[in-house]
């Protein structure tokens, strides 16, 4: 029989776990906006990837925190589905009118997310 010590460590380190996990593809979404800005001319031709990925992943969250039963707070989720809709219609405005510096706020929002994640 497991203590109640054991079953909190094995769902911390889940969602430690989670977290780590959500951080890491929000800085690999991030890193991958960063190389096109960085490189506008030579890398142009991978925005539309790179933006297709931050989107991808964006839905996933936004899917998430919007199911029911998710253990987040209701203010939390909110914010998040907030942040989830400028992305979205940021990035439908990146697409139509590509420019190198309009990828900063994208950026940011993951960057800072990701730390969030890891407690910095």
């Amino acid at each position: 029989m497991r203590t109640a010590a054991q079953a909190y460590g094995t769902v911390a380190n889940k969602i430690a776990n989670q977290r780590e996990l959500e951080a890491d593809l929000l800085l690999k979404a991030a890193a991958r906006l960063q190389a096109v800005r960085d490189a506008w001319d030579d890398k142009r031709s991978d925005l539309n990837d790179a933006l297709l990925y931050n989107r991808k992943l964006w839905t996933i969250f936004v899917a998430s925190v919007t199911e029911e039963g998710n253990p987040l707070s209701a203010e939390i989720r909110q914010n998040i589905a907030n942040l989830g809709i400028f992305v979205f219609n940021h990035t439908l405005s990146v697409t139509a009118d590509p420019q190198a510096e309009r990828l900063g706020s994208l950026i940011n929002i993951n960057r800072q997310i990701a730390a969030g994640l890891l407690g910095r």
